[in-house]
């Protein structure tokens, strides 16, 4: 990951009279976009919202357990600046990381007059390392490209919280615990940087175009008073989780551990040889690869 978006350029918002209709009112939204001649581009994954009641509670999940006066907050892909414009009238200071320059003319308009800088550029190309201590993250999520910023998210110090609206497949998975069937590696990584809540589902009405899938919003609150996981130790619970329908005894073999390690570090622990990764609590996960000698 490059260290500065390529070319940065950010733009402050300045004074401009208020539209008169809500910023997410569908009329709205057509008007901006037919105004400066855009449309919602699918491979940016643009789908805007035009629930009133779904963003309030966006912006309330995500900036509650903290006063909203002066939060920096980020938000990963504005578009028309419905989401910015709710979070910044509550007091935050808004980042908003934006890849598509033709909505440059649109955010001057509907974010005038707000503490909002726009930075023009790709998310994943940002230095999540430059933000302010006690970042917010709160975002409509590019969908295909929801996992990488989660982990991007996990393992920047400066984040604390991220509230985000993913696919609701995505959000199930997130929320999983260990025997549920939505288990996987993305759960387990969640779990290892903190704590998962479901704030609501999202029907696809409540944005225009209205996507495939029905999404969800999902609050991720990270606990940074802990140290972050050991890389090594991520690496063993992807691969043991790697492939569910294999035994977890399996899936170590094939990442190189010898079978009569992993039977003797499974018995010490009290698993059967049968045993699928999905099934175990992440400290025993833990504990069998202190074992197996992968933590030093």
């Amino acid at each position: 990951m490059t260290t500065d978006l390529p070319t940065p350029t950010s733009d402050p918002i300045g004074p401009s009279p208020a539209p008169s209709a809500p910023l997410y009112s569908p009329a709205r939204v057509r008007q901006l976009l037919t105004q400066h001649g855009l449309r919602p581009t699918k491979s940016l994954g643009q789908n805007f919202l035009i629930d009133g009641n779904i963003l309030r509670a966006i912006a309330e999940a995500g900036l509650s357990g903290g006063p909203a006066q002066g939060t920096p907050v980020l938000e990963i892909g504005p578009g028309l600046g419905v989401l910015t414009r709710e979070i910044a009238t509550r007091g935050a200071q808004v980042t908003a990381l934006e890849k598509d320059e033709k909505l440059r003319p649109v955010l001057a308009e509907t974010l005038a007059g707000l503490d909002v800088q726009v930075v023009w550029g790709d998310a994943l190309d940002f230095d999540y390392a430059s933000l302010p201590p006690g970042t917010r993250v709160v975002a409509n999520l590019p969908y295909y490209i929801t996992g990488v910023l989660l982990s991007r998210f996990m393992h920047a110090p400066a984040i604390v919280s991220a509230t985000v609206l993913v696919q609701k497949e995505v959000g199930q998975r997130l929320a999983s615990k260990p025997g549920d069937d939505n288990y996987g590696f993305l759960s387990a990584l969640a779990a290892l940087y903190g704590s998962v809540r479901h704030v609501r589902d999202v029907p696809k009405g409540a944005f225009f175009p209205a996507p495939d899938v029905t999404s969800s919003v999902i609050r991720l609150d990270f606990d940074r008073s802990a140290p972050l996981p050991p890389r090594e130790l991520l690496k063993f619970i992807e691969s043991a989780l790697g492939h569910r329908r294999k035994t977890l005894r399996n899936n170590l073999r094939m990442i190189g551990h010898q079978g009569a390690a992993i039977d003797a570090a499974l018995e010490a622990l009290g698993l059967r040889p049968d045993v699928r990764a999905e099934d175990v609590p992440l400290d025993t996960l833990r504990d069998l690869a202190g074992r197996l000698g992968v933590l030093g």
